[in-house]
């Protein structure tokens, strides 16, 4: 093979590379728009998590269960039937408008989506030490509790007064007699 082979062959191999990394990048576009809301690569969600799909299924079948998974269910297909029944017979929804060439591109992202670790990184900080929104009675929360005690003390002491002025002022008015 000369040096323009070479150049040739090496060409070819970097804008194969690209193509499959915009499949990728589309495929991301794709899955966010049209999957997501009921898949995630890694995890079950309202449908199932997508992770090794393509070793699961032919590609040919994924295609097709894509552009039209009830077609596939009402004419008996028994993979597709054992999906539909797992997830309580949920409806996908028929995807088709997705060309073969952009159902591949969704492949290829969940396909570079599970060759990544699963990140174990939530979106948010984790805390550290959790303390119950319930503390046993401690010295910490001891002058709140004999406030509170106090308090409803108060409210009982209150609330007996206020029943005992009313016996007393119904007692005045029956020992003033009728006034005419």
């Amino acid at each position: 093979m000369n040096v323009k082979g070479i150049h040739i062959l090496t060409v070819a191999l970097l804008l194969s590379c690209r193509l499959v990394a915009a499949d990728a990048e589309e495929g991301k576009k794709l899955f966010l728009a049209r999957c997501a809301s009921c898949h995630n690569v890694h995890k079950k969600l309202t449908g199932p998590a997508l992770a090794g799909v393509d070793e699961r299924r032919p590609e040919e079948w994924i295609i097709r269960f894509i552009q039209s998974s009830q077609a596939m269910i009402k004419t008996g297909d028994a993979a597709a039937l054992a999906i539909f029944n797992e997830y309580n017979q949920v409806v996908m929804p028929d995807h088709p408008d997705l060309n073969d060439e952009q159902v591949r591109s969704i492949i290829a992202f969940v396909k570079q989506e599970a060759a990544a670790a699963p990140k174990d990184d939530a979106p948010f900080d984790r805390p550290g030490h959790l303390t119950p929104s319930l503390m046993p009675l401690s010295i910490y929360n001891f002058p709140f509790m004999v406030a509170y005690v106090l308090l409803i003390v108060v409210i009982i002491l209150l609330l007996v007064f206020l029943v005992n002025i009313k016996s007393i002022e119904k007692k005045m008015h029956e020992s003033n007699g009728p006034e005419s």
